[in-house]
């Protein structure tokens, strides 16, 4: 159907994209409070930038639970792109080191591992 609407092709490859969405959430998992981090402060610089567009206090005070909560929507989102990055890397070393028919594979396995991790880490903490 989006074929059809653009005059060029469009190639994907999913094996590509697969291994590295499979990546980018093992990483994300694997390295939580980096990834809480990179989300507050992606919150707080959105929150100060917007604080500098009202002249008004007033109206500042009025619309800032929504505006803050936006802010921390979008840096959840914008959050990920570092991990998407380190993913792509990840995924072309193993694919690089030992073929790309192990890209999706060796994903899986760095997310159940993470993921395993994540669990066990917030076990330790609860239990503190």
């Amino acid at each position: 159907m989006l074929i059809d609407l653009l005059p060029f092709q469009v190639r994907l490859d999913t094996t590509l994209l697969a291994g590295l969405s499979l990546w980018a959430l093992a990483l994300y998992l694997g390295f939580f409070p980096l990834s809480e981090w990179v989300m507050e402060r992606l919150s707080g610089w959105m929150n100060a930038a917007e604080r500098s567009l009202y002249t008004s206090v007033e109206e500042f005070e009025r619309t800032r639970q929504a505006r803050e909560s936006l802010n921390a929507f979008y840096a959840s989102l914008l959050s990920v792109v570092p991990f998407l990055l380190a993913g792509g890397v990840c995924n072309w070393l193993v694919a690089a080191g030992l073929g790309r028919s192990w890209t999706l594979s060796m994903g899986i396995i760095a997310c159940v591992g993470c993921g395993v991790y994540e669990l066990g880490r917030r076990d330790g903490q609860s239990a503190e």
